[in-house]
């Protein structure tokens, strides 16, 4: 279930009320007139089913809610309601796997946002990848994937192109390269510092490495996880169950091919700069590729679930 609170101007309230009136799967609605000072206008309230947002919420777009008022979309964690729980039953699908676009697209914007907090967390990452391969810990390595973030930045491609937002594209692109730039330059500069020091030496990278090896030698393994992985974290994503992405996040190596790369490059080795570097680029196209997939085959289903709905709706009115 989901809460709408819908800011509108007044002329536009009587149609707000009438999209939402007319809607089987909306459960509870409250009209509050002149309640709002900011914008001006009234608020109105309404809990709607999951699996019916998308419809709902793209009528009220189409009123120019967003531009003249406002549109707040949360999920209820926990409800009681019979009124609810007939409105849940009469929406097709489940409400689990249902995709709610606005909340997608709007963290998408948002996990895009090349900030401090990114940056600094992609360097930390990388630093720690770094350390991880000249010790050749795999426990290490797990560690600086779960605390990189440019998952979100890489799923948000496959957002762009299918909701066709170019501009989220663009943000999105320059948001990994500046990430993984920043990410390896400050490894690269910490990975100078330590061999000023003596504490890496080239041999300490060019050791046999068995648990790490895997970071700059990619092969056709590389690619299909990187596929089933970002599948998992879209799903997981645009889903109601968000507590799978701990998973993603240690089964792709983006980080660990970054923190190579920055080695390489304080150590002069080529054959390391582009092994990381070819890990880096298949893991990233794996990975935006099956999150595209993924999102495409999720709008074409539930746009046939928008549809059934659309019938199952149309024949409730005529009874």
């Amino acid at each position: 279930m989901l809460k709408l609170r819908i800011t509108s101007p007044t002329h536009l309230t009587p149609s707000v009320l009438e999209i939402l009136t007319a809607d089987p799967a909306v459960s509870e609605l409250s009209s509050l007139p002149g309640a709002s000072l900011r914008p001006e206008g009234d608020v109105v309230l309404a809990a709607v089913a999951r699996e019916a947002a998308n419809d709902i919420i793209d009528r009220l777009r189409g009123l120019g809610i967003p531009r003249e008022g406002s549109l707040h979309v949360e999920p209820v964690q926990t409800w009681m309601s019979e009124a609810g729980l007939a409105a849940d039953h009469l929406a097709p699908g489940s409400s689990a796997d249902s995709v709610v676009w606005a909340d997608v697209t709007q963290r998408a914007y948002d996990d895009t946002e090349a900030n401090w907090s990114f940056l600094s967390l992609i360097s930390l990452a990388t630093i720690l990848a770094g350390i991880a391969i000249v010790l050749d810990s795999q426990i290490l390595v797990i560690g600086a994937m779960v605390i990189g973030p440019e998952f979100g930045a890489i799923a948000a491609l496959g957002v762009a192109l299918v909701r066709r937002r170019f501009g989220l594209l663009g943000r999105s692109l320059r948001t990994l390269l500046v990430g993984f730039a920043v990410g390896i330059a400050v490894t690269t500069a910490a990975a100078l510092v330590a061999r000023t020091l003596g504490w890496v030496t080239t041999a300490h990278v060019t050791a046999e490495r068995p648990g790490t090896a895997f970071i700059y030698t990619p092969d056709k393994w590389s690619f299909i996880v990187a596929l089933i992985a970002a599948a998992a974290g879209v799903l997981a994503v645009t889903s109601a169950r968000a507590g799978n992405l701990s998973g993603v996040f240690i089964s792709v190596t983006t980080i660990p091919a970054a923190a190579n790369v920055a080695l390489g490059l304080a150590f002069g080795l080529g054959e390391e700069i582009w092994g990381s570097a070819l890990q880096l680029v298949v893991n990233v196209a794996g990975m935006a590729l099956a999150g595209w997939l993924t999102l495409l085959v999720q709008q074409f289903v539930w746009q046939r679930i928008s549809e059934r709905r659309a019938l199952l709706t149309a024949r409730l009115r005529k009874r």
